[in-house]
């Protein structure tokens, strides 16, 4: 069933199965809506589970952030959601952009089991080049300040940042692509620690987004975490191998 909520003055957007003893809550990837989950939705269903699928602040139908937010303010949307709706222990899940809102809200708040699928939230290494790059561009924007005006310097530097950036980007509007530049450079490596929930990892041995580095550095990291990847699969892992993914996930879902 589709829902709104109003938390803290943003309009958001979710589905909400309504039964099922234990809860799982979706958390899709950057540039998705909860659409993009319905395949896992299903595998949770058939398991019993309640299952809450929701569009982030700025995707799908709901509402565009007003200021430039963090995973910080994404966790605390998903917070006071679960508080909401009186959810005592939910089963997360989070995809990509998903997985960092998983990894900070499990770091910190009770979680039944967190599944982490092609998951951000480790920083890479970054060469010289890319740091000369940016430093680059940070004058060149405090120039274009002194010179153009903010609104017009903004203006030009949006157009720059989306040629020369991925797809995300590109395809973002102006509040989104800072949010998308805020939230890409945190490093969550430090909450993994925090994490007591049982954990499960699961990836594309061919993702190049999130890298499976990654993958096995959380593993190590997270106290009791398991990681399964699958060959041939890319940052997209449940729908590029969706009956081995289906297995996986329905037989962590099922267990004590």
């Amino acid at each position: 069933m589709d829902k709104d909520t109003q938390l803290e003055g943003l309009k958001l957007h979710y589905t909400d199965s309504e039964n099922g003893e234990k809860v799982i809550i979706l958390m899709h990837g950057w540039g998705c809506n909860h659409s993009t989950l319905a395949s896992v939705e299903r595998v949770a269903l058939s398991c019993g589970y309640r299952v809450i699928n929701v569009d982030f602040p700025g995707f799908g139908d709901s509402e565009e952030p007003a200021d430039v937010w963090g995973v910080e303010e994404y966790t605390r949307q998903i917070e006071a959601l679960v508080r909401k709706l009186g959810i005592a222990s939910p089963t997360m899940l989070g995809h990509s952009f998903g997985g960092r809102v998983g990894i900070l809200y499990a770091s910190r708040n009770p979680v039944d089991k967190l599944i982490l699928v092609d998951a951000a939230g480790i920083k890479p290494k970054r060469s010289f080049t890319y740091y000369r790059k940016v430093y680059t561009f940070k004058l060149i924007k405090r120039l274009m300040y002194l010179f153009l005006g903010r609104d017009e310097a903004e203006h030009r530097l949006d157009a720059r940042r989306a040629k020369a950036g991925s797809s995300d980007y590109a395809n973002a509007t102006p509040m989104m692509r800072r949010i998308l530049s805020k939230v890409v450079n945190e490093d969550l490596t430090d909450r993994l620690a925090s994490i007591k929930a049982p954990t499960l990892l699961i990836w594309g041995e061919n993702d190049t987004a999130t890298p499976l580095t990654d993958a096995k550095k959380m593993e190590r990291l997270i106290p009791d975490a398991g990681l399964v990847s699958f060959p041939g699969c890319g940052h997209y892992s449940f729908l590029d191998n969706q009956g081995q993914f289906a297995a996986v996930l329905r037989s962590f879902l099922s267990s004590d």
